[in-house]
């Protein structure tokens, strides 16, 4: 099995920019790319405040740091990440936009590279149809936020081949991530249970059951959950959690999976949550 030393990462966002981090952090040569110059520039400066906090708090030491962002390279073009032999898509999360990227991918990465999907809802099995190394292609959905939470899914599409698995299976363990192997279905198994649970606290919220306040304390102190409903969706972005629910419902037809209006309303207003400063709450 091939040893990963440098991955690539398309996308700077707040996944992206995660991955990054995590993987620089275990001691891999690191490329972010994003598609935007300024996105880019604002994705590794993020990186380098979040490993600035942790020094002021004395949970890592600043020749670490320095060594951590060393590692951190920025690639502004695709091209740029032609020598990585393991490449991480974390684009926006849309069926579209990700088929053309792994198709570009496809064409310009190394033969071998392995090139893996960051995806919580979209058909691993389709990406892997759009290049001509369906055998390497693989789903390899982190939790947000990256550096904190532990669980990465591992999603094989039809077409993944044991080699590929198991270099994913090695890289997830060297970040120091606890996996879980799911089948290619819609939402895998975390977002297929998260779903219809911030779905219903939107529904309540919108029969006036109860106040954003009241509905995030009772998940909270009564689940024992360490976000309640609404926290957590902000967290992820409101309109990443209303195309997972357009996903779920399209592919089993299920109401449990059925957007609500409320949610629906606020993506249209473009309160989107902490990316936007306003979402449920405001920031």
């Amino acid at each position: 099995m091939t040893e990963i030393r440098r991955v690539g990462v398309i996308g700077a966002g707040q996944m992206g920019r995660g991955i990054a981090q995590v993987c620089a952090q275990a001691e891999l040569e690191v490329w972010l790319n994003d598609a935007s110059e300024a996105a880019l520039t604002q994705g590794l400066a993020r990186i380098k405040a979040d490993l600035d906090k942790l020094v002021d708090r004395q949970k890592l030491e600043a020749g670490s740091r320095d060594k951590i962002l060393a590692r951190l390279h920025p690639a502004p073009k695709l091209e740029d990440i032609a020598t990585c032999n393991y490449i991480v898509e974390a684009a926006i999360e849309n069926v579209d936009a990700k088929l053309a990227i792994f198709r570009e991918l496809d064409d310009r990465a190394a033969p071998d590279a392995i090139l893996a999907s960051n995806t919580s809802s979209i058909s691993l099995t389709k990406i892997a149809g759009a290049t001509r190394r369906p055998e390497r292609v693989i789903g390899m959905h982190f939790m947000n936020p990256v550096p904190l939470m532990r669980l990465v899914e591992v999603v094989r599409a039809l077409q993944t081949d044991d080699a590929t698995y198991k270099a994913t299976c090695a890289l997830a363990e060297k970040l120091g991530k606890v996996l879980v192997t799911t089948k290619d279905m819609p939402g895998f198994i975390v977002n297929r249970m998260l779903i219809p649970f911030l779905n219903e606290a939107c529904f309540a919220l919108q029969e006036g059951l109860g106040s954003i306040h009241d509905i995030d304390q009772g998940a909270k102190l009564g689940l024992n959950h360490p976000m309640g409903p609404f926290e957590l969706a902000d967290l992820i972005g409101l309109d990443t959690c209303l195309y997972i629910s357009e996903v779920l419902h399209t592919e089993f037809g299920e109401d449990k999976y059925r957007p609500p209006t409320l949610l629906r309303n606020y993506v249209a207003a473009g309160w989107l949550g902490r990316k936007t400063k306003k979402g449920f709450y405001e920031y």
